[in-house]
């Protein structure tokens, strides 16, 4: 991932992508996007379609990211379960961004586990960032003590 471009390159994939929240799969799609961006492990997104129906609920707030644009966040909810936040996705992304307009990006560490072709991701370190680390990509990663100027 050290070869990864900056500014970030957005790029289609056809691996399998799964989000389990509550014991229950909420997500799985083989037509997302990830985002490669140096220091990062990719950061993957899902078109809406491939949520389960009511399992994403908007919330206030948003961010600002100097490449995609601005951020809306949702809580992922499976039956009682409620994970904050765990979702963002970009209503009006930029030019080079706009594949992914509503398509939902997933932070790993707060859902119960989210999968690339069957493999459990690790998350980003940090909290911050939404990346999910599988065997394929080596750090170390941005996210973590003392990286905060990388």
């Amino acid at each position: 991932m050290w070869d990864y471009p900056r500014p970030p390159r957005l790029e289609r994939t056809t691996a399998r992508l799964q989000v389990v929240l509550g014991g229950q799969v909420v997500a799985d799609t083989t037509e997302g996007h990830r985002v490669l961006e140096t220091s990062h492990p990719p950061t993957y997104y899902l078109p809406p379609e491939s949520f389960v129906p009511g399992s994403v609920r908007p919330v206030p707030g948003s961010s600002v990211c100097e490449w995609k644009g601005q951020a809306a966040y949702g809580d992922l909810v499976s039956g009682d379960v409620v994970a904050r936040r765990a979702a963002w996705w970009y209503p009006h992304p930029t030019e080079g961004f706009r594949a992914i307009a509503g398509h939902i990006a997933v932070m790993p560490g707060l859902v119960d586990a989210c999968f690339v072709d069957g493999e459990q991701v690790q998350p980003q370190p940090g909290g911050f960032y939404g990346g999910w680390i599988t065997s394929a990509v080596v750090g170390p990663f941005k996210g973590g003590p003392g990286t905060l100027g990388w």
